[in-house]
C-alpha cells in the first residue's frame, strides 16, 4: 500500500509541476493578444505569425493543464450524488469513472492522434497562414502530452480509490484527500 501511495504522490507532483509551469503560459496569451491588438488599431500593422502564437499558446496551455485541472477536481462533474456521498463511495465512483470512462478515453485518443503527429513531424508541418508560425508539429504533440499526463493522474486516481477502499486514506497524498465529513468519520467507527 505504501507503494501505491508513493507513486500517487509522485504523479500528482509531476502534474502539479507541469500546471504551475504551464499555468504561467495564460499571462504570456494576454500579453501577445494584447500586443497584436494595440498593433492592428494603434499602428494599424498586424503580424500573422503573433496572432498563431497566442492561439498555439492557449492550445499548449489548455492540453498541458488537463492531468492538473484533474488533480485539483477541477472538471466539470454532475454531483447531486458524489459529493454529498461518503469517501468510501466517492471512492468507488471515481476507480468506476477512472476505468470504465477515462482510461479508454484516452487511450482512444491516443490511438487516433499519434497518425496525426506523426504526420505532422514527418514532414515539419507549419502555419497554414502565410507568415504564420513554424512549427506548428511541436503544438501537436501536446495532443500526446494531453494524453499522457490526464492518464497519469487517473493511474492516480485510481491509486486513491484503492487506498482509501483499502482502509489506508492516510497514504493519500494530501492534494488528493476527499473532503472528510462526519459521517466519513462515523463510518471508519464501525469496521
Amino acid at each position: 500500500m505504501r507503494l501505491i501511495g508513493s507513486l500517487t504522490a509522485a504523479i500528482c507532483r509531476v502534474n502539479w509541476i507541469v500546471g504551475q509551469v504551464f499555468a504561467w503560459l495564460s499571462l504570456g496569451i494576454v500579453v501577445v493578444c494584447f500586443t497584436v491588438v494595440v498593433q492592428r488599431y494603434v499602428f494599424s500593422t498586424s503580424y500573422v505569425w503573433m496572432q498563431d502564437l497566442y492561439i498555439w499558446l492557449n492550445g499548449a496551455m489548455f492540453t498541458a493543464v488537463a492531468g492538473f485541472a484533474l488533480l485539483r477536481d477541477d472538471h466539470v462533474r454532475v454531483d447531486i450524488f458524489y459529493r454529498p456521498a461518503r469517501m468510501r463511495t466517492r471512492a468507488l465512483i471515481d476507480l468506476m469513472g477512472v476505468v470504465l470512462f477515462l482510461l479508454p478515453f484516452t487511450v482512444i485518443v491516443y490511438i487516433y492522434s499519434m497518425p496525426f503527429v506523426k504526420r505532422a513531424w514527418s514532414y515539419g508541418e507549419g502555419s497554414a497562414n502565410v507568415g504564420g508560425m513554424p512549427g506548428l508539429y511541436i503544438l501537436k504533440t501536446f495532443i500526446i502530452a494531453f494524453v499522457a499526463l490526464l492518464a497519469l493522474q487517473g493511474l492516480a486516481m485510481i491509486g486513491r480509490s484503492v487506498l482509501v477502499l483499502g482502509g489506508r486514506a492516510d497514504l493519500v497524498p494530501p492534494i488528493m484527500r476527499y473532503a472528510v465529513k462526519p459521517s466519513d468519520i462515523a463510518a471508519e467507527g464501525t469496521h
